[in-house]
């Protein structure tokens, strides 16, 4: 038995949100790798999904794709629950969807405010929500939220982003003392200077800056992101909530 089968997924119903592109598609194929049947969510780009429900057939996994807003309620609780009712359960959810709106403070709308909370925190309590009304039932579940670095040390231009991911993080702690006796853990992936499409607009200075910053001298990938959160899916982790996990080469040691 090599490593990867010692962390099997089989027989488990993953949900990832905004799992089309970067980190999220790296989580859905790595989840769908280890036998788990995969829910993509995705907001606007359906051509992207589709196509990381290709790779996933190809490998031989199951997986369906579902366009949500998820900073919607009602939407989230639409995921939520054709999820169930295709797959029969909702064992793994993991809150990845999320943007950034950044600029500095003086500058910043209220929109820029508003929409990154929406997603990326309120899309988590609504997703959540709606996911631990059948966790509960069945006494069992696997919530992985992805947070940032930015919540832990902040980040200049980022008021929005850093306040946000600093609440994912709040929120994981208080969600998996609420839970932790229905066998539901809760954990986060701060995840941190990490190769996506996310970056691109980064002005090359503010890269090289962040480069500095990181001891292991290099950029993640998504793909190590999604190791991570296979593992705290897996059952060799119901040992493990509360927590918030770094992926980010030793960039904010706490």
């Amino acid at each position: 038995m090599n490593w990867s089968d010692s962390l099997s997924l089989s027989n488990r119903v993953a949900v990832v949100t905004g799992a089309s592109r970067g980190i999220g598609k790296a989580i859905a194929l790595e989840l769908a790798r280890r036998g788990a049947k995969v829910v993509i969510n995705y907001l606007r780009n359906e051509q992207a999904a589709a196509e990381v429900l290709e790779e996933i057939r190809k490998m031989g996994g199951e997986a369906t794709t579902y366009q949500a807003d998820v900073s919607q309620s009602d939407q989230s609780q639409g995921l939520i629950k054709n999820s169930v009712e295709q797959y029969g359960k909702i064992d793994i959810l993991v809150n990845n969807a999320g943007i950034t709106r950044d600029t500095l403070i003086m500058m910043m709308s209220e929109e820029d405010w508003d929409i990154v909370q929406a997603i990326n925190l309120k899309g988590t309590f609504n997703c959540s929500k709606a996911a631990v009304r059948y966790m509960m039932r069945q006494k069992y579940g696997r919530i992985i939220n992805i947070t940032s670095v930015s919540g832990q040390i902040g980040n200049a231009g980022q008021c929005n982003y850093s306040a946000s991911k600093a609440g994912q993080i709040g929120f994981t702690k208080a969600l998996a003392r609420e839970v932790a006796s229905r066998n539901i853990t809760v954990n986060a992936i701060a995840a941190g200077y990490i190769e996506t499409d996310i970056w691109e607009n980064v002005p090359q200075e503010m890269k090289e800056a962040f480069l500095q910053l990181i001891p292991l001298g290099r950029k993640g990938q998504p793909e190590e992101v999604a190791y991570a959160v296979a593992f705290l899916a897996s059952d060799q982790a119901a040992y493990i909530t509360g927590q918030i996990l770094g992926v980010d080469g030793g960039m904010a040691m706490m």
